[in-house]
């Protein structure tokens, strides 16, 4: 005989009982403000019961009578209890995995199934898959949240940078040139990182950039900008920038976030504004000398290392021990570093050139005229490519020669009236050797002279002139003799070889020729 099953273990009703009561905890999470207001009306006002509360409001007695003999009604601010219990323990390690995520390119960062095996293999994890990838969705759009939080108070925590180029002058070769420095500075510890470039366009711009990247050994991830031409085409009415694609994809290549001040608000990067001056004033006072642009880069860049050794302007401890908080910070470099070049088509003109920059730049043998080139601009060369996308040739960019002569005239003229101070002057070591030793002879009356001498010297002839004829005569040489020499090798004048002397009296003129004088002054 069939023993008669107890309909309670039905597994229908079972199934039915537990929706019924996942229903009625639903509605008690959702019952709005009115709804308890309304059952403590019927309560209080008609003295229904808890039964007819639940029928007419349409909820279950439990929560008709939670609310009905509420008696607290002040918002709780203690804190609630976890709905994911089993997690307690394990929300700072995944957490920590989050932040460290942030530094790391998106293809190597923890996926939430890979969250959920780590914790189980490493640290014993009992619970379920879908609650860690619930936790891990939940905190990645909290830390969004306040991080963006922060940089709305204009703060500036470890590993944010601001960038800002400032302009100075250096010397090379005998003569001075304007260069550009950029710097990047992280306010957070008052380091600074920098990098000298002929000019300010966009490839300086952003091969400036990417060597400070190498130089700290990774990227910030937020980087405070001005509006500057190399990375901003220009600002819509509302706000809105157009930024240039090579800076777009210079941004994505390196992960970081661009953020742009406003117009005419250099206060919100303040601290890259007084570290532009700072660097100029102790860093290319007095003006660096160099011979080629690596040396150039190496000065700087020791000397911003040796600055991370001074104390910090606001604390008590060493910039370099405050960087270790900016360095933590920084996102990884990518595998392979940005190429910043622009790309440009030109024709070839019937006499086998190309015209770009303001150069001409000869192809001749090279290409056919009337052929397609095109042209790789990078910040310091062109390179020239063949139909083929071959290289054919590969010249400096026309700016990196530019240069400026030093006022020569001006500084000897300073000098002549201090002449003690020749020793102490930045200018004379910007001489050359033969000039050096020239200038700085002993007895001060013999100084005076050649002092007065070169003044006149460097209105009318170059420096490279000036030391030639010194270094033919030899350092002893009367300031006549020089001067003879310099007029007679480097004069504007066209002196024919023989002169016809046509303003004595007839009988009275002599015949011959210049070479008289020439023995005089001692010209062969």
């Amino acid at each position: 005989m069939m023993q008669k099953r107890d309909t309670c273990q039905h597994p229908i009703i079972i199934l039915s009982l537990c929706l019924r009561q996942r229903s009625e905890r639903r509605n008690e999470r959702m019952l709005k403000m009115p709804q308890q207001d309304y059952i403590r009306f019927l309560r209080e006002v008609e003295g229904c019961s808890v039964n007819e509360i639940a029928e007419r409001v349409g909820v279950h007695w439990r929560t008709a009578k939670k609310y009905a003999d509420q008696t607290n009604w002040n918002v709780s601010v203690a804190k609630r209890k976890s709905r994911s219990p089993v997690m307690g323990a394990f929300m700072e390690i995944v957490d920590t995995w989050l932040e460290e995520d942030r530094l790391l390119p998106r293809k190597q960062r923890h996926t939430g199934v890979r969250i959920f095996q780590r914790l189980r293999d490493e640290h014993q994890f009992t619970g379920g898959q879908r609650t860690v990838l619930a936790y891990v969705q939940k905190r990645k759009s909290e830390m969004e949240l306040e991080r963006a939080k922060t940089y709305e108070r204009l703060e500036h925590p470890p590993g944010e940078a601001q960038v800002d180029f400032t302009t100075l002058e250096v010397s090379q070769g005998h003569q001075m040139l304007t260069y550009k420095l950029l710097v990047m500075s992280f306010p957070h510890s008052n380091a600074a990182f920098v990098y000298p470039t002929p000019a300010e366009n966009q490839e300086c711009f952003l091969e400036a950039m990417k060597q400070c990247f190498e130089q700290m050994g990774g990227v910030p991830q937020r980087i405070w900008f001005d509006n500057l031409s190399a990375a901003v085409v220009h600002i819509e009415k509302g706000g809105e920038r157009q930024l240039t694609e090579g800076f777009l994809r210079f941004c994505a290549h390196y992960r970081f976030e661009a953020v742009f001040c406003n117009p005419y608000s250099g206060h919100e990067k303040g601290h890259v504004e007084n570290k532009c001056g700072y660097s100029k004033r102790n860093w290319a006072v007095p003006i660096p000398i160099y011979e080629n642009h690596e040396q150039l880069v190496a000065y700087f860049a020791e000397q911003a290392t040796q600055d991370h050794q001074r104390k910090h302007y606001a604390q008590n401890r060493r910039i370099a021990d405050l960087w270790e908080d900016d360095r933590r910070k920084l996102l990884t470099l990518p595998e392979h570093g940005f190429d910043a070049f622009r790309l440009a088509a030109a024709v070839v003109n019937k006499y086998g050139e190309i015209r770009i920059e303001d150069t001409t730049i000869p192809l001749l043998g090279m290409v056919a005229p009337g052929s397609e080139v095109l042209i790789q601009t990078f910040w310091d060369r062109l390179v020239i490519l063949n139909g083929h996308h071959q290289k054919i040739r590969e010249v400096p960019r026309p700016y990196t020669g530019r240069t400026a002569d030093v006022p020569w005239s001006k500084v000897f003229s300073g000098w002549l009236r201090k002449p003690r101070s020749v020793t102490h002057s930045q200018f004379l070591r910007m001489l050359p050797e033969t000039l050096h030793v020239y200038v700085t002879v002993k007895d001060l009356a013999e100084r005076k002279e050649r002092l007065q001498a070169l003044l006149h010297w460097s209105d009318v002839y170059t420096i490279e002139q000036i030391q030639e004829a010194i270094a033919l005569l030899g350092q002893d040489a009367a300031v006549s003799r020089v001067t003879g020499i310099l007029g007679m090798k480097y004069g504007s004048r066209d002196l024919p070889i023989t002169w016809e002397e046509k303003l004595s009296p007839p009988g009275t003129r002599l015949e011959g020729s210049l070479e008289r004088y020439d023995q005089l002054v001692g010209v062969s």
